[in-house]
């Protein structure tokens, strides 16, 4: 294995300790997960661009979800992928700050379009006659424009503070690049970073707790309307899996550095620090397909006509 590092390039040092056995073995797991994922947010986002009965809000909002998905998921499978198939753990400095900026506009992109869905559904439900005047054409896009634009101004202002400073180190220890291991390589960090990654913070808090407050007063609405639990099991249900799901995978992201310190088994280390590259991308269109009802009925619409064809 070559680890030589250049000023050019960098080092992924998070599968040193992996043997060829475990690089096979993860690589079979890993090719058909990304494989499944392209299939399923692809599916999804064909059924809604060309059922023309879900051009609505919520089904929008998930048509983004989906291809959010699929950025976060590409920009990071391909790359691992090389990594465990030819040993090679090497990137150039400018793949691996695409690499990033990707990575950042999935992540912060999740939050933002979770959280919008939040709002649509606690619109739906608490405000069902307003619905339609609040959901406009023009709001709906704005609110898109809002879900794209954020992620990108995050992936911007990580990438300033990212490449303010040269490099001194040359090793990253995920399997991905991401910002906070860029910024860690710097010869010096001053006020910024700290800046920066205090704003992030915030805003996630505050996109989280539109969530967690648009939550609260649907459960109120639904208390004593039977209209408003049947809205909440169809539509609401797969939402809170998904944001609960996406939630508990960057806990688990976050929380490696101290998994790490309790000498963790390596391979789950480094599979605990992608895990909200890997689960939130393939489960989000299980539950979605499974749980809103007109999604379900085209899908299995599709798979008779199919059946009936082959016959």
């Amino acid at each position: 294995m070559n680890n030589i590092s250049s000023p050019n390039f960098l080092t992924i040092t998070a599968l040193n300790e992996w043997d060829w056995t475990s690089r096979i073995v993860f690589f079979s797991f890993a090719l058909p997960v990304y494989l499944l994922t392209i299939v399923l947010n692809a599916a999804l986002i064909m059924i809604i661009a060309f059922e023309k009965a879900l051009h609505e809000p919520m089904y929008i909002f998930l048509c983004n979800l989906c291809v959010n998905d699929l950025c976060g998921t590409t920009g990071f499978y391909p790359r691992a992928l090389v990594y465990l198939l030819t040993e090679t753990n090497r990137i150039s400095i400018e793949e691996c700050i695409v690499q990033s900026i990707v990575i950042i506009v999935y992540g912060a992109g999740e939050f933002s379009n979770l959280s919008i869905m939040a709002v649509d559904r606690y619109i739906a439900i608490c405000r069902p006659l307003r619905y339609h005047s609040i959901m406009s054409p023009f709001t709906v896009r704005s609110l898109v424009t809002f879900i794209w634009i954020y992620p990108c101004f995050l992936s911007i202002m990580a990438t300033i503070v990212a490449m303010k400073y040269p490099f001194c180190r040359h090793e990253i220890v995920k399997l991905f690049c991401e910002n906070l291991s860029l910024v860690n390589l710097q010869c010096k960090q001053d006020n910024l970073n700290g800046i920066f990654n205090g704003w992030m913070y915030v805003t996630a808090i505050v996109l989280i707790s539109f969530v967690l407050i648009s939550y609260f007063k649907i459960i109120l609405a639904c208390r004593k309307s039977k209209v408003n639990q049947e809205k909440f099991l169809s539509t609401c249900v797969p939402h809170l899996i998904s944001f609960l799901n996406y939630i508990a995978c960057v806990f688990f992201d976050s929380s490696q550095t101290e998994f790490r310190t309790k000498a963790l088994p390596h391979m789950l280390y480094s599979f605990l620090t992608v895990i909200f590259l890997i689960v939130p991308p393939v489960v989000n269109p299980v539950i979605y397909g499974i749980k809103l009802s007109p999604v379900r009925a085209k899908i299995l619409f599709i798979f008779r006509s199919l059946k009936i064809r082959n016959m």
